[in-house]
């Protein structure tokens, strides 16, 4: 076993208050492809809606859920990996006080951490909110009206806009999410980044800012972030395999 992850075994099991910032490469073990990867990264395929152009036609709008059920479908089909088992156990533990995450697929409640101490800055793609009057929509309803109708129709509450709940370019961050990290980062003594290549503003910056303040911080990633030389401890690897090594996971 490399030096690194025995060097990040020591931080965690010294670690009182960690915290784990999370991004789009803890989930590509679970068969959910990446953003940005060259060929295989998702926006390399098929380029994102605005926000603004989904509020604004209806037509948008309608290929957004046409794009959504009739795709792949890898977010409904992913399950968790070691990668978010580890992390589940070390929040059961008590070690960890939260997962800061960048990703939409629900897939660390799915592991088994409480709704409660997962903080998704980007939203969350398994169901759907009305934009008015903020009413929640099951994606399941949402596809047999789809399949139905040819179309998703308005809020049947308020007439408003259903979009999926998640945050899309030119969309605004979350405020409660994003105060809830501020205050994550500002309690925690370690920070892990698992899975992210930290440059996506204003998401990126909480790892750096918790290292500001005086936390350690560990980065976990297949491939160099702009952060790795401030880390204390830096792995470039397969995050499942060597966050299971760092908690005992067989």
């Amino acid at each position: 076993m490399e030096d690194s992850v025995r060097r990040l075994a020591d931080l965690v099991a010294q670690a009182r208050r960690m915290v784990f910032f999370t991004g789009a490469g803890i989930s590509t073990e679970s068969g959910i492809p990446d953003f940005r990867s060259p060929g295989t990264g998702l926006w390399n395929q098929m380029k994102p809606i605005p926000f603004q152009d989904f509020i604004a036609d209806d037509a948008v709008r309608q290929e957004s859920w046409r794009r959504r059920f009739t795709g792949e479908r890898a977010l409904e089909k992913a399950k968790p990996n070691r990668g978010h088992l580890s992390i589940a156990r070390l929040v059961k533990e008590g070690g960890c006080q939260s997962v800061i995450t960048q990703n939409v697929d629900n897939l660390h409640q799915d592991s088994g951490v409480p709704e409660e101490q997962v903080i998704e800055l980007h939203g969350n793609a398994s169901y759907a909110k009305c934009l008015g009057c903020r009413r929640r929509y099951e994606i399941a309803e949402l596809e047999r009206q789809f399949r139905q109708l040819g179309w998703v129709e308005p809020c049947a509450n308020c007439g408003g806009v259903i979009k999926a709940a998640t945050i899309s370019f030119g969309q605004a961050m979350p405020e409660r999410e994003m105060q809830r990290a501020q205050a994550a980062v500002a309690g925690c003594d370690l920070m892990v980044v698992a899975g992210s290549s930290l440059v996506v503003y204003p998401a990126a910056a909480f790892p750096e800012a918790a290292k500001s303040l005086g936390a350690q911080l560990a980065i976990v990633n297949r491939e160099p972030t702009p952060l790795d030389s401030i880390a204390d401890v830096v792995v470039h690897g397969e995050i499942g395999p060597t966050l299971s090594f760092v908690v005992g996971l067989n």
